[in-house]
């Protein structure tokens, strides 16, 4: 009987396991995560989960009997610490050997955490990726206190609105010139820039974190712009890394990622990658996406490549961030934009963001504004730019928006 290994028990690893089984796989499978927990959903994490809005129970991707009905080896609590890519040979931490036929990497991203000289490692400084972190900071949520969050991502902007909502005084590092610097638009940045400001959060940008020093009520940190800051706790949200180390000591080739190609396969013919670690060509360029469609997508792609029916994954990026009473939806990528059209909501606080690269459009952020947000997809899987004056102009319809080549 053939042997599979998940390696990874996170969102694409289930996926991919469960594709598995799905596309007619009867050979043993197992699918190891090294959290004590079943596979759960992330992005709630420093959402509803974090703001009492969604219970544990709700967070688990599936029952835990589903595995035992599909016959997954479901192993939680396991670490794997070697991969030998000659004998197919898994090693746990543990000591137990797993001989196996075929391997699927799902190890996700690592996030990035202060360094022991700035405060690292103390009790009472955060990171938010897992389950555990996310109890871990649940107790400090309490009414008057003072939270000081470094990095102004997603995360660290989701975790920003909680604390507000919950009565926390929030204060936002970062070091760059202004948030999301990396993944938006100073237009989409300054919007999500003001609606922080109107919930009391202190955003200070091109200002980082020098050092923290644990004091008796909490930490007092000092910061690059010279000034002092006394809080109760910290939560760093400064980024994250590929988890890419089983696959680097196996040797596989890595690039900004572990290197796959448009079917899931890595450098070794026995061995896939899917999800946050994995990089992949796309559209002339090699990219990894940090998504939950992404790692769903990608993983079922990559289970059919193990089972001999694979196709190649194109994929078709789309993320949201929930703050506050604003869902932000973003389709495509806006890398190399050179053109940032702003079109109004039909509603007050509502609005998109449209970004074109030589008149063709790239990505689209709405703010509440659903209707945008799918129609700039559909846009954008189709191939097709519509005319950025039209754009701009609320009194023309989304639905009869004219293409550039339309409006030549």
């Amino acid at each position: 009987m053939t042997h599979i290994a998940v390696i990874g028990a996170g969102q694409a690893g289930a996926a991919l396991a469960a594709k598995l089984r799905a596309l007619g796989y009867e050979g043993r499978l197992s699918l190891i995560g090294a959290e004590p927990v079943p596979p759960y959903q992330r992005p709630p994490l420093s959402k509803k989960y974090m703001s009492g809005e969604m219970e544990l129970d709700r967070l688990f991707l599936r029952p835990e009997s589903f595995y035992g009905e599909q016959g997954i080896e479901l192993l939680t609590g396991a670490r794997v610490s070697a991969i030998d890519p000659e004998t197919m040979m898994i090693t746990l931490a543990d000591g137990t050997e797993m001989p196996v036929d075929q391997i699927a990497l799902t190890t996700g991203s690592d996030p990035i955490c202060l360094p022991p000289e700035m405060g690292g490692g103390e009790a009472g400084i955060y990171t938010m990726r897992s389950l555990a972190d996310a109890d871990a900071m649940a107790h400090e949520f309490t009414p008057g206190r003072r939270v000081l969050i470094v990095g102004g991502g997603y995360i660290g902007l989701e975790a920003a609105a909680v604390a507000a909502l919950k009565g926390l005084q929030v204060t936002l590092v970062e070091m760059a010139p202004r948030i999301l610097a990396r993944v938006a638009a100073k237009e989409s940045a300054d919007w999500i820039k003001a609606l922080h400001r109107s919930h009391g959060v202190d955003i200070r940008e091109g200002c980082g974190l020098e050092s923290l020093t644990k004091t008796e009520t909490g930490f007092s940190a000092a910061l690059t712009d010279g000034t002092a800051l006394e809080v109760d706790f910290v939560i760093c949200g400064i980024g994250v890394r590929p988890g890419t180390a089983l696959a680097e000591m196996a040797g596989l080739e890595i690039d900004n990622g572990i290197k796959v190609d448009v079917f899931g396969q890595t450098s070794h013919p026995k061995i896939f990658a899917a999800g946050d670690c994995a990089s992949f060509p796309w559209q002339g360029q090699r990219i990894r996406l940090e998504s939950v469609p992404n790692a769903i997508e990608q993983a079922e792609a990559t289970a059919a490549t193990m089972l001999g029916q694979g196709q190649p994954y194109v994929a078709k990026p789309w993320f949201w961030s929930d703050q506050y009473d604003v869902k932000l939806q973003i389709a495509g990528l806006n890398t190399g934009y050179d053109q940032v059209v702003i079109r109004p909501g039909d509603r007050p606080g509502t609005q998109s963001h449209w970004y074109y690269r030589g008149g063709r459009l790239l990505a689209v952020d709405a703010m509440n504004d659903p209707r945008a947000y799918m129609i700039g997809k559909r846009l954008i899987e189709a191939g097709q730019s519509p005319c950025p004056k039209a754009v701009a102009d609320p009194a023309q319809p989304l639905k009869t928006l004219p293409l550039v080549s339309e409006a030549a």
